[in-house]
């Protein structure tokens, strides 16, 4: 818990930083303005991906395949809008790096093989089973 509190305030304290920062160059109106702009294109480009991304674990379920990747990439978009969302860039900017397809992949690579092996060797537990009838004595 700790740490979570302490990197909300050192988000923060940077977006504090950066709105004053990026405001004094361009200004207020327009750096105002900016926020609003990267937000509505961040939630449509989600929107965008998030649809893409849907079909896309459809076709995977259509082939019987699991659709781990789409999975966690759909969570991915919908972290990514949240980010878009919430005023300040250096939110705009993580949240642009998890909506586009090709760094999304990049950092999910860690938690999931996006690769897979065909002779990749399944574990199976074979077994056999046997119906019991409800008025059947062996049940337990």
């Amino acid at each position: 818990m700790g740490t979570i509190l302490t990197y909300i305030i050192g988000l923060t304290i940077i977006e504090i930083y950066l709105f004053i920062s990026i405001g004094s160059e361009i200004g207020a109106f327009t750096t105002i303005f900016l926020i609003f702009l990267t937000a509505i294109i961040g939630v449509y480009y989600a929107r965008y991906e998030g649809i893409k991304t849907l079909k896309s674990g459809f076709v995977q379920l259509s082939k019987n395949e699991p659709p781990s990747y789409e999975i966690l990439s759909g969570a991915g978009i919908a972290f990514a809008a949240l980010l878009l969302i919430i005023p300040g860039f250096l939110t705009d900017l993580m949240g642009f790096l998890l909506i586009f397809p090709f760094t999304r992949k990049m950092i999910f690579k860690k938690f999931l093989n996006i690769k897979k092996n065909k002779n990749q060797k399944k574990n199976f537990i074979e077994g056999e089973f046997e119906d019991i009838e409800d008025d059947d004595d062996r049940k337990i």
